[in-house]
This record gives structure tokens, C-alpha cells and sequence, in this order.
């Protein structure tokens, strides 16, 4: 997930985006259309789309602000200031509030989500 929708000064809301059920339902089409020598592969793809899309709203945010953190180099506390800080520098978008709830998502969820470093 590249970014969240709806994060801007005015609106602290985070919207998840997903459309794991579409890329679900057209992966079982295949597999039922596929050659035997497919299947294997194709088996694997929809469990692993049919795993992701079981996540909560909550864990796709903490992923994200983990996500987000390190490819802005944060190495730091996923609850500290500085981590605040870092996601708003990474999007500028965010208001105070939203990166805090952001944050606040990622710690409820620290041991959900690797550390992406």
C-alpha cells in the first residue's frame, strides 16, 4: 500500500483501501481453469491473497507506519516523539492527530508487524 487515502490538515480520517476479494474471487477462477501443472502456484496465490485480506484495518495501518518509517530511515520507538515526527516529514499531509492515531495503531500492533528494516 503506497498511501492511505483521505490524510490531509482538514481531515484526520485514514481510509483503507483494499481490493484483496476482487484479486481473491479472479485468482479462483483461474485455479479453477487451470492446467494441473498450475495449480500448485496457483493454490499458493490465493491463499497468500485469502491470508492478506483476513488483516484488520488496524493492522494495514500499523504496516503502513512501520512501512513509512523505514523507508524514511527512522530506526527509533515506534512510540516516541521523534517517530511523530518522522511520519509527519515522510507525509506531509498528516495532522498531528492523524499521525499520532497512525502511531498509536502501530503500537497496538507491534507484534503483528516485523520490523520492515
Amino acid at each position: 500500500m503506497a498511501a492511505l487515502a483521505g490524510l490531509d490538515k482538514r481531515h484526520n480520517f485514514v481510509l483503507v483501501l483494499r481490493d484483496a476479494d476482487t484479486v481473491a474471487a479472479a485468482l479462483r477462477q483461474a485455479l479453477d481453469e487451470a492446467p494441473a501443472e498450475q495449480r500448485p502456484g496457483l493454490e499458493r496465490a490465493v491463499a497468500l491473497v485469502e491470508s492478506t485480506a483476513a488483516a484488520t484495518e488496524g493492522l494495514l495501518r500499523a504496516r503502513w507506519v512501520r512501512a513509512r518509517l523505514a523507508d524514511a530511515g527512522f530506526t527509533g520507538a515506534v512510540d516516541s516523539i521523534a517517530a511523530v515526527k518522522a511520519l509527519r516529514r515522510a507525509e506531509p499531509k498528516l495532522s498531528l492527530l492523524a499521525a499520532v492515531e497512525l502511531q498509536k495503531a502501530a503500537m497496538a500492533h507491534q507484534e503483528d508487524t516485523p520490523d520492515p528494516r
